[in-house]
């Protein structure tokens, strides 16, 4: 009687272990994705500044251009 027991007990303990890391790892997961939402808006914010940039730069250039002929 006290090996089926054991085994229950050791059981119950593994699947409380799991339990446990499993949440970690959703926990960790959650602040990751925070992390990728973040640094994809600031990307996004980035790439508008050097589109933007890069027309004035253009504009610029067109302008020193016909400013010549």
């Amino acid at each position: 009687m006290l090996w089926p027991m054991l085994a229950i007990a050791l059981g119950f303990l593994g699947v409380a272990v799991l339990s446990v890391l499993a949440l970690r790892v959703f926990l960790e997961v959650r602040r990751l994705s925070g992390q990728v939402a973040s640094a994809s808006r600031r990307i996004t914010e980035a790439s508008g500044d050097l589109e933007r940039a890069a027309a004035d730069l253009a504009g610029a250039a067109r302008r020193e251009g016909s400013l010549r002929t």
